[in-house]
């Protein structure tokens, strides 16, 4: 059954057409990567879905409800949370202090119960040696985890996950995939993820769509699309196509 379905997006900055009649559907339990070069759309199809900024055209819905430029914090409750690229924590507070608010923003009380949670889930993604660290002084790699954490407080049945892995070396990588894994098993989360790094698309990818100047290109599975000709010019260059 199809959970998130984005149809027809298309959006322009002052006649610059960031996407062109978007089409994607993510099915119930299924995780979708989204492939292409920087400057290709794919934050701004984001940006437009999570309502960061309302579509010129085309509509998103959710479980079949319309939720077209609907506010974030709205879709959030609503199930639909993402991460961005650039991480947003309050960097005054602690580790567990932001994760205890993400909870407490879903109407978790008392302050202890949303604590307690927090807790469990720094726990759960390895951030719990960080609870009392103020998160601005977090390495890159911690800070990551904890985008994620925060997210994950929200109980999303849809993730949208923007570079989730950016900036991260391999050994750091694994913990991340191993989570998302596990969540996508035990818990039957949703992903539509944006990554540039081909093995994390091969290893928690079902289908993968390829964007390039705003416009969707290829889709299907993942050696469909990693194969293809034009996804091989438009992204991945000549020396992938030959290695492969």
């Amino acid at each position: 059954m199809t959970l998130l379905e984005i149809q027809g997006i298309n959006k322009s900055f002052r006649g610059l057409h960031a996407l062109r009649d978007v089409d994607i559907s993510v099915d119930e339990g299924e995780i979708v990567g989204i492939i292409g070069a920087n400057g290709a759309g794919k934050t701004t199809l984001f940006n437009c879905v999570t309502g960061a900024f309302p579509p010129d055209s085309g509509r998103v819905t959710l479980d079949g409800r319309d939720i077209t430029g609907a506010k974030m914090h709205v879709l959030a409750r609503s199930g639909l949370v993402r991460t961005f690229q650039l991480m947003r924590p309050f960097h005054t507070m602690t580790t567990l202090e932001n994760v205890t608010i993400a909870v407490q923003s879903r109407g978790v009380r008392p302050e202890r119960a949303a604590r307690d949670e927090a807790a469990t889930l720094l726990d759960r993604t390895g951030l719990w040696s960080w609870a009392d660290a103020e998160s601005g002084s977090l390495p890159t790699a911690v800070q990551k985890r904890l985008e994620l954490t925060r997210a994950l407080a929200m109980r999303p049945r849809v993730l949208l996950l923007d570079e989730v892995l950016a900036g991260l070396v391999p050994s750091e990588r694994t913990p991340v995939l191993d989570l998302l894994d596990e969540l996508r098993r035990e818990e039957g989360v949703t992903m539509l993820f944006i990554e540039h790094i081909m093995t994390a698309v091969r290893r928690l990818s079902d289908r993968v769509v390829m964007m390039d100047q705003g416009a969707v290109i290829a889709r299907g599975s993942v050696d469909d699309v990693l194969h293809d000709p034009r996804v091989i010019e438009a992204y991945l260059g000549k020396e992938y196509g030959d290695a492969a």
